[in-house]
């Protein structure tokens, strides 16, 4: 039975060994540009700011991801401008965002983390707009903002489009909140959209298409669970970046894309608010992710909440 064994656990080790191995040569190690100065300290926290010194970006972050969203002084800076949403490769716990940008190189690897998912007009990690005559109407950057909480378990604010046209039908305008607690890949976002006229609408949101490497990445649709999930193509020097949306499926009118998108199409009533979740990861960074299936498989398996909050919570 001995020799036998052994045989087992040879096979074990093949198909588990050098499964990891292929995980592991997935996401070689980056070469370090330059160090970041140091934290304050190293503690786990969410956090929520506002980067003044960087055209009004607002940069959110917990112990496993961390993203941007673009302030209304980039418009003139940095044409064209909008109001996707930034995914950013985390691999520590401690908030390193704020440290990685006031290093005017935040697309470079400095050891704890890199930007290098281009935005651009897309939607990118989860931006919306109002779907109508075929095509997305989306907003400018962000105009006022508020936080509401940083620097301990959860990051949270909400910030103000101003008033953007939908064809020459009609106007929109919104009002969105964040939450990031820790130990999660997904932003909670609430948003309330309002218009000059009552009709419903068609809201997509959105992941960008060619945001990273060469490629289309890999989808995962799965509207059973109000799911789409990217798996991005690989990045040479970089690595890759998954993004998932989480949308409640009754609110589902159709999945499709554009041009720049992968979107889902939820109906909204003007003036009542709505939940859906924006969750992303690096494959060298925290949770763990090092293939599409341990992506998806997370994507599908989180427990969200789609229930709207009441009024001051």
């Amino acid at each position: 039975m001995t020799g036998r064994r052994t045989g087992i656990a040879a096979a074990l080790w093949l198909l588990t060994g050098a499964s990891a191995g292929a995980q592991q040569a997935s996401a070689p190690p980056l070469p370090v540009v330059s160090p970041l100065p140091p934290p304050p300290d190293r503690a786990p926290r969410a956090v929520a700011l506002l980067a003044d010194y960087r055209y009004d970006d607002l940069l959110w972050e917990n112990d496993r991801t961390a993203h941007r969203i673009y302030g209304h002084a980039l418009e003139a800076a940095e044409p064209p401008s909008g109001s996707g949403i930034d995914s950013w490769g985390k691999n520590v716990r401690w908030p390193f965002a704020d440290r990685q940008l006031r290093t005017g190189d935040q697309h470079a690897y400095h050891g704890e983390g890199i930007d290098f998912y281009n935005v651009g007009t897309t939607r990118g990690a989860g931006g919306l707009g109002i779907w109508h005559d075929n095509k997305l109407w989306t907003s400018r950057n962000f105009v006022r903002h508020r936080i509401l909480a940083s620097g301990g378990d959860r990051a949270d604010f909400t910030v103000d489009y101003a008033p953007w046209p939908v064809d020459v039908v009609r106007k929109v305008w919104e009002t969105r909140r964040f939450t990031l607690p820790l130990g999660t890949q997904f932003t909670r976002m609430v948003s309330t959209l309002s218009s000059d006229r009552p009709e419903p609408l068609l809201v997509g949101i959105g992941i960008g298409k060619r945001t990273t490497g060469q490629g289309a990445g890999e989808l995962t649709v799965d509207r059973a669970r109000g799911l789409l999930s990217w798996w991005g193509p690989e990045d040479p020097g970089h690595g890759r970046i998954a993004i998932a949306i989480r949308v409640d499926p009754r609110m589902i009118a159709e999945m499709r894309a554009d041009a720049d998108n992968q979107l889902v199409l939820l109906r909204v009533t003007p003036g009542t608010p709505f939940v859906y979740y924006s969750g992303s990861a690096w494959n060298h960074g925290e949770g763990g992710f090092r293939t599409r299936a341990q992506w998806d498989e997370y994507a599908k398996g989180a427990a969200l909440d789609f229930t709207v909050p009441t009024a001051g919570k």
